[in-house]
């Protein structure tokens, strides 16, 4: 049986063939789009072969019941085919062309998934002497790895080995790693506070590699949710279309493009509406209004500035964002494409979108007075890869009757664990966070149901220590006992002193 940790292993090993030669950023889309190919050809080899002991070596038979499976691969694009290439001087092409037809022959899930991979490039690969000896370690890294379905032994263990291996490479990749992937243990909570239920559409319009958007399908009974998501980078998308297929999720629709100046999810003309929307957006992106300035007048000193009546979809009319902080135009963006009616969101955000000021305070207070926030739940820092600084989550629901907000603090000691790089939430920190938040209780040091009045006597700033007190009060000092110890410690330096002077005295010095 082939284990979660072989795959690890043969994967670390694939890294080891590109390590000092490729930056990490890049050799992650080359190695994971070789597993991909490597379990596209093992199941498509298993099913083949059962077909041909099912219908007595009938190619014409099996052939048809290929047709009529999941995805389609040819011979000359599976992953033997291309081992026994290995040597070929151009296997690079050799590779892209394969690629090439596993999306033609599958361009309904998997259109475009590789186009931003080129396994013949010489600004990756160097010179075709380097490039083919590197070609070659990876086939070769990948030979012995058995991907057949009935050797593994769950059902989840590919996507789950992929997933580790993108959160790995986020960690090596800094703060780019920390813009296709949001840490599992984040996601996890993320997905408990919206409570996904069947037959709801989920929504993520910053979906990186999709991690989010899997974590609330996996919360939805029997799977029984559609996915939807967007995504700017193309090579991430791609990342997150594999990551679909590989956990099983075929009719997922993963948009490429800009959420903001042009986004995907239409629908009669209109934004399409999601009951469940989850993301972890980029923190205070700059320059989040450059594709809407196209149509914008410049003013006298010819600079062009974002307004609201440049949106066709009025997603600003609470408020335009600065342009140097996008954290707000992704939260004004969500909550247009969130259902009226039992629309539920959580976002990951900067600290300081609860205070800062100018449009964002105006948005802020517009928010809390349309009753759409539900919670603001600070998180410990140094949780996510690329950046030290603690986020926070805000929870909005769509017609809430109430109109107060509950505060939660997880972010001091014993909340989370301390780990060497980065901080962990365990399962007992999640599970505290998500039942304070459905208990809606106050909580002394953690949690606060702060009501409209006292929001607005705070001019509606949001900042968590105004309404939850984790102040922990020093206990009184003892004087007579501190006395007593000094005395003491002052008594054994006295004899101390005098030990070492009759010692310095019997040596003569």
């Amino acid at each position: 049986m082939t284990t979660r940790k072989d795959i690890e292993q043969v994967l670390w090993n694939a890294c080891d063939s590109f390590r000092g030669k490729i930056d990490s950023s890049r050799y992650k889309d080359y190695i994971l789009s070789m597993l991909f190919v490597k379990y596209l050809s093992d199941v498509s080899k298993e099913k083949r072969e059962e077909y041909i002991k099912q219908y007595e070596g009938d190619m014409r038979r099996v052939e048809r019941a290929m047709s009529r499976e999941r995805f389609a691969i040819d011979e000359h694009s599976t992953f033997d085919y291309l081992y026994e290439n290995r040597n070929d001087a151009e296997i690079g092409q050799k590779i892209n062309v394969a690629l090439r037809q596993i999306e033609d022959h599958n361009s309904g899930k998997l259109r475009n998934v590789f186009r931003a991979i080129d396994f013949n490039s010489q600004v990756d690969f160097g010179e075709p002497r380097e490039k083919n000896a590197t070609l070659r370690n990876l086939l070769e890294d990948f030979h012995d790895l058995d991907l057949r379905p009935s050797q593994l032994g769950s059902s989840d263990i590919i996507g789950d080995a992929y997933e580790y291996m993108i959160a790995m490479f986020a960690s090596d990749a800094g703060k780019k790693g920390g813009e296709f992937f949001t840490p599992s243990q984040v996601s996890e909570l993320v997905a408990s506070l919206v409570e996904p239920r069947e037959n709801d559409r989920i929504y993520d319009p910053t979906c990186g590699s999709g991690g989010l958007l899997l974590k609330a399908y996996k919360k939805v009974p029997g799977g029984k949710a559609a996915l939807y998501g967007q995504e700017l980078n193309a090579q991430t998308w791609a990342l997150c279309t594999m990551n679909m297929f590989l956990h099983g999720v075929d009719d997922a629709r993963i948009w490429q493009g800009d959420t903001l100046s042009n986004p995907q999810n239409i629908e009669n003309d209109d934004l399409m509406t999601f009951q469940v929307v989850v993301a972890n957006p980029p923190f205070s992106l700059d320059k989040w209004d450059s594709g809407f300035l196209a149509d914008a007048e410049a003013d006298s000193k010819g600079k062009k500035k974002m307004s609201a009546e440049l949106d066709p979809y009025h997603r600003f009319n609470c408020g335009v964002p600065p342009t140097s902080k996008g954290d707000y135009a992704f939260v004004l963006h969500m909550l247009s494409s969130l259902d009226d009616q039992n629309g539920r969101m959580a976002v990951v955000l900067p600290h300081g979108v609860l205070f800062r000021g100018a449009s964002e305070g105006q948005i802020r207070r517009r928010l809390v007075e349309m009753r759409l926030l539900d919670a603001v739940i600070g998180l410990p820092a140094n949780l996510f890869y690329g950046t030290g600084i603690p986020a926070c989550i805000l929870v909005f629901r769509k017609n809430r009757i109430r109109d107060d907000v509950l505060f939660i603090d997880a972010s001091g000691e014993g909340n989370f664990e301390k780990g060497k790089n980065q901080n962990i939430l365990r399962d007992s920190d999640i599970a505290r966070i998500v039942n304070a938040y459905r208990a809606r209780e106050n909580v002394d040091k953690f949690s606060h149901v702060a009501s409209f009045e006292e929001i607005r006597e705070n001019d509606f700033n949001l900042n968590i220590p105004r309404y939850v007190d984790t102040f922990e009060e020093e206990e009184l000092v003892d004087i007579d006992e501190v006395k007593h110890n000094i005395a003491s410690i002052e008594a054994e330096l006295a004899e101390v002193q005098a030990q070492m002077k009759r010692y310095l005295e019997e040596l003569g010095l």
